[in-house]
Order: C-alpha cells, then structure tokens, then sequence
C-alpha cells in the first residue's frame, strides 16, 4: 500500500503541468499567493478535522523559524515553477526535478562535508556537465531548472532536522508565509491586477489550487514511513518524466538534439547515482542479515 500512495504523490506533481497552465490568465505573483493561501486554509481545516489544531500551539521558537526558513524556499520553488509553467517552460522545470538529487548530493558535501565515494564524484560531474551542455543550448543558464533543484533541496535539508509532522508542518509554513501572500494579494487587488473575483471559474481555480498541492503532499507523508528509500528515490524520477512527456508532447516545446543531449548526461548521471545507491542497500541488508 505505501508504494501505492508514493505511486499517486508522485505521479499527481508529474501531471501538476496540465492544472498550472490552465492559470494563464493569472499573474504568477497572484497565483502563488492564492496557492499559499488556499494551502493554509485547506491544512488548518484537514488539522481542526483530525482534532490536531492545538499541535500548532506547542511548537516553539527554533520549530517557527526552521519553518519560516522552509517556508521561503519552497515559496520560491512554488513561484518558479509557475513561472514556468505559465511561460511554456515546462521541460526545463523537469530539468529541474531531475538535477535535484544531485543537487541535495552536492549540499551534502558543501554543507555537512560529507565524503562521496568515486562512482558518485563521477555522477555529479556528469551533472556539471549536462549543464554546461543545456548552457549552451539555451543560450543561457537553465534557470528555472537551476532555482527549481535548489530551493527544493534546500526545503528537504530543512525538512530534514524541523520536528514537525508533514500536515502540522506544512500549516507552519503556511502560517509563516500568509502575511506575504495576504499583502501580495491587496496590492493587486488594489492596483486591478488581480483575477480573483473577476469570474468564477477563474475563482474557482485559484481556489482548488490549495487541495490539489496538498493532497500529493499527504499521499507522500503516507508512503514515506512504509516505503525504503531506495524504493522512493526510484519513484521520485516519475515526477521529471510525466513532466517532460508533457512538455514536449503536448506544450510542443522545442527539444533539438544539443538539449536531449544535456537530458542524456543528467539520466546517465542519475542511472549511475541510483545503481550505486541500490547496490549499497543490498549490501547493508546482506550485512545485517549475516548472509
């Protein structure tokens, strides 16, 4: 049952795509602050039905200021990827979601100084290299791709030591990025720039952006506790590949050679990372079986 829920988190967020580019008609500002909103208000209510909103009320300080700090990354994250979405970038948002394990690798060892073994030296540089590679295709730095990957390893480092439940937790940050949002939402209300109001389907689909973040959010709390890791690092590459298919299948984004040649090095890169991660856990298991 828990590859099951990791199954449907992940598979939901690949098709995340086809619910953000029907926004079009929105400013990515307002979209994202209708998001962090409807979010908020979505959590407090699942919370206030499970008889849990007094959780809220026993976090303390250092709890409040992990979750302000996981709050600003994965609004970022959020912003950016509707950017993206709405600007027809939508393969360079998977780019994204493929580049972030070897992004979170990378922190590891910048931040916590971690020691990686050679097969994993050689995965990151083929990273490096696939971006180079898609720096010259675009013209440019991917961007889009480079922010997506980071913010969201830097939410999962954060997320990593903050004590909170993911439903709590995520209500925490809402909490702490309501105040934005709220004043992001008057000023475009107030200079006529905001759509919300401005008809009910348009209303409508800002509103339904709150469950429809949420609800992957809460199949994935439910599969991570009974899902291996290795089992979750394979499904989270689902996420990047519907995303993919989707931008260039049906957005019709351009894919010249140069760019699936950039994809190439980063699912190499992956392939490689994954395969040693895997053989490592079997290891460790035959290890701790004595066979």
């Amino acid at each position: 049952m828990g590859v099951a829920f990791g199954f449907a988190a992940y598979f939901m967020w690949g098709l995340f795509p086809a619910f953000f580019g029907l926004l079009k008609f929105a400013n990515p500002v307002e979209v994202l602050a209708e998001r962090i909103l409807w979010t908020l208000g979505v959590a407090l209510l699942a919370l206030f039905a499970a008889g849990r909103l007094r959780e809220l009320r026993g976090i303390d300080a250092r709890t409040w200021r992990l979750a302000a700090a996981a709050s600003l990354a994965l609004s970022i994250n959020w912003g950016v990827y509707v950017y993206g979405v709405i600007n027809a970038q939508v393969v360079e948002c998977a780019l994204g979601y493929f580049v972030n394990p070897l992004v979170t690798v990378a922190f590891g060892v910048i931040i916590f100084r971690e020691r990686l073994r050679r097969v994993q030296w050689a995965a990151l540089a083929l990273g490096a290299s696939a971006v180079i590679v898609l720096t010259v295709d675009y013209g440019r730095p991917p961007w889009i791709a480079l922010i997506l990957a980071c913010s969201f390893a830097t939410y999962g480092l954060i997320k990593k030591v903050i004590r909170l439940d993911a439903l709590p937790g995520l209500a925490a940050e809402g909490i702490a990025a309501a105040p934005f949002a709220m004043i992001a939402v008057v000023i475009l209300a107030v200079t006529g720039n905001a759509t919300f109001g401005s008809s009910l389907p348009h209303s409508a689909l800002l509103m339904v952006s709150g469950p429809i973040t949420l609800i992957p959010l809460l199949f994935f709390a439910l599969a991570a506790p009974r899902v291996p890791l290795s089992t979750m690092g394979i499904l989270q590459y689902l996420t990047p590949a519907l995303q993919l298919t989707w931008g260039v299948l049906i957005g019709h984004e351009p894919m010249p050679a140069s760019r699936w040649a950039g994809f190439a090095l980063i699912w190499l890169a992956l392939a490689i990372f994954t395969f040693d991660a895997l053989r490592r856990s079997r290891n460790a298991a035959r290890a701790a079986t004595g066979s």
